[in-house]
């Protein structure tokens, strides 16, 4: 493993324990469920996501930025010079994986993979673990076409893989920043409390902010959601909130079987928005 890669790891493994502690210290919603059973769950589909990255999008990744780096892509042809091509591909992927996560939810078959992650009950650090290795599978179809089409240079998607990944971590955590200063970020960073509001159990609520790293395409878009109150947020999907439905196996087993309609409790009921608390538009993240 290289020097570089190494570094990345510690980076990454060191930001993630920070958010864990303050996950600990300063909580941005209330568990309802055990950590520790929820720990065994997401760190099982991590270990599976890892090698299905490690046997198919690492290798697919690999090859494609070794055929684009010889000036294959759209960057390459833009009368740009190189850093700004760098900043543009940069941008590109991020707004590509906006389309891919949007995708997610839109096409049904995607949904039944990518539903795995959102019918975890809380939210946290250890749900941006939680993907199933058949996301994974397809992911490495898409990594194909968006390096290709863009033209990513290696040391590009070096930078934003670091950033995507940094991201992902502190934008799924459970740690409650300063109202003031999350809205600060939020202007050019996805943020808790913006992706909280995507995994609401509303269903027009989680049919919103699908941005990773930048908010900004939420914004174009029209797919941005921020005037819901942390504390009126109930996380998961309606028709898979039952304990045994987060058991390990059923959840591996969850995209192979018949799917229920998701946005209905298993009492047929719609979830609902839920009359907001006397003081939640102190807690707002849009002002």
């Amino acid at each position: 493993m290289s020097t570089r890669a190494l570094l990345g790891i510690a980076f990454l493994g060191g930001f993630g324990l920070l958010l864990f502690l303050l996950e600990r210290l300063v909580p941005l919603r209330k568990e309802t469920r055990s950590l520790f059973g929820r720990l065994v769950v997401n760190l099982s589909f991590s270990a599976l996501a890892l090698a299905a990255a490690a046997l198919l999008v690492r290798p697919t990744v690999e090859a494609t930025l070794g055929f684009t780096d010889q000036s294959f892509g759209v960057v390459h042809l833009t009368p740009l010079p190189v850093a700004l091509r760098g900043v543009l591909a940069f941008l590109l992927m991020d707004l590509s994986f906006y389309y891919w996560h949007l995708l997610n939810h839109r096409v049904a078959l995607l949904w039944r993979f990518h539903n795995v992650h959102h019918i975890d009950p809380d939210l946290d650090l250890s749900t941006a673990l939680r993907f199933h290795f058949g996301e994974l599978a397809f992911s490495a179809g898409f990594r194909l076409i968006q390096i290709l089409l863009i033209g990513v240079s290696v040391e590009t998607y070096v930078f934003y893989e670091a950033a995507f990944q940094a991201n992902t971590l502190f934008h799924h955590s459970n740690v409650r920043l300063p109202i003031r200063i999350e809205r600060a970020l939020n202007r050019v960073l996805v943020t808790p409390r913006m992706h909280g509001i995507h995994h609401s159990q509303v269903e027009r609520e989680a049919n919103s902010n699908y941005g990773v790293v930048f908010p900004w395409w939420d914004r174009i878009h029209r797919t941005l959601g921020l005037n819901v109150p942390q504390s009126a947020i109930r996380i998961g999907v309606p028709a898979y909130t039952r304990a045994q439905d987060n058991r390990l196996w059923n959840a591996i087993w969850l995209p192979f079987r018949k799917q229920r309609d998701y946005w209905r409790r298993p009492d047929g009921v719609r979830v609902a928005r839920e009359v907001e608390p006397p003081d939640a538009e102190r807690y707002r993240l849009a002002e």
